[in-house]
């Protein structure tokens, strides 16, 4: 019988293979559906990518503002449509967004307190306010939308590699109940970073489905060398003369004639075996037992031949 464990501690199998008593706590869990989506070295492409875009953005919000604007990466993940979604506060503020050509759609998930700083700031006051979070109006929402843009403009400006992305506006929703973008285990990227007026920071969210991320990935994959992309090209077999005198079985043999058992066994010596001319002009040749040739049977100083007609190309000796 095996040790029992308490409520608090479980057994886990190490790297080595050996069984270990572990914390429940220090345990977590891990959806292998999506381990294949973003290798370490895309993702930290894309980090770095993203970092760039962040520092723009900054920049660009700050005279948009006219008030300093601070933002900071906080980290890019990977989770699935389900989890991100079921996490997300309530309310909260998401626009929905697509950049075309690329597939799928985006959210933009901006706290309502966040929103409702933008908003005093964009009516000409100082960027603070005290209000409680709470669902935006529509005024207040159309003026989110200008940041909204400012933010999916900046983000397309720093895929050089992939011209003329078109990015659009689509809808917005304040539960994220109700959003139905993607398929529960769809394998999303999600973008968190810190930013606020003064220190009022809160996170803002973009997040990208799969469709979305994986052309852009391939635009971020470093290339081959030029002599590595072009394969070489195979030399035509030459044939080795050590094998001239080794010698190969040949097997000619006729396919089509089928008789019972009982008429085999009447058969005796000097019988006649009608066979249907088409099938008797196809004779198969065997080489070492694989079928290499076809044929029409005959005769040549008085021995009987064969004379070859096609080759059968889908076998090789």
């Amino acid at each position: 019988m095996s040790e029992p464990t308490s409520p608090t501690e479980i057994y886990v199998l190490t790297a080595k293979g050996m069984r270990e008593k572990r914390k429940a706590e220090d345990v977590r869990g891990h959806d292998f559906r999506q381990s294949g989506f973003l290798a370490p070295s895309e993702l930290r492409r894309i980090r770095q990518r993203h970092e760039q875009f962040i520092r723009s953005l900054a920049a660009r919000l700050a005279i948009f503002l006219r008030l300093e604007f601070s933002l900071q990466l906080s980290k890019v993940q990977i989770a699935s449509y389900q989890n991100f979604t079921e996490n997300l506060p309530s309310p909260t503020h998401i626009t929905l967004f697509k950049t075309d050509p690329l597939k799928g759609v985006g959210l933009l998930v901006i706290p309502p307190k966040l929103g409702l700083t933008l908003v005093d700031r964009l009516l000409g006051g100082s960027g603070q306010t005290t209000e409680e979070a709470r669902d935006l109006s529509e005024i207040e929402t159309a003026l989110i939308d200008q940041v909204a843009s400012l933010i999916i403009n900046e983000w397309c400006n720093h895929w050089p590699e992939m011209r003329n992305l078109q990015p659009s506006l689509l809808g917005h929703e304040n539960n994220s109940r109700y959003l139905q973008t993607a398929t529960p285990d769809a394998a999303m990227l999600i973008l968190t970073m810190n930013g606020g007026i003064g220190e009022q920071a809160e996170p803002i969210q973009i997040v990208f489905p799969y469709a979305t991320v994986e052309p852009l990935v391939r635009l971020l994959s470093p290339s081959l060398p030029a002599s590595e992309t072009v394969p070489a090209r195979a030399g035509k077999p030459k044939w080795n003369t050590e094998f001239n005198d080794v010698k190969v079985p040949i097997i000619a043999e006729w396919h089509g004639l089928k008789m019972s058992a009982g008429e085999i066994s009447r058969l005796r010596v000097g019988d006649m075996l009608a066979l249907d001319p088409a099938c008797a002009a196809q004779v198969l040749l065997r080489l070492s037992h694989v079928p290499k040739f076809t044929g029409r049977p005959g005769t040549s100083g008085g021995k009987w031949a064969v004379q070859l007609t096609t080759i059968n190309n889908n076998n090789s000796i």
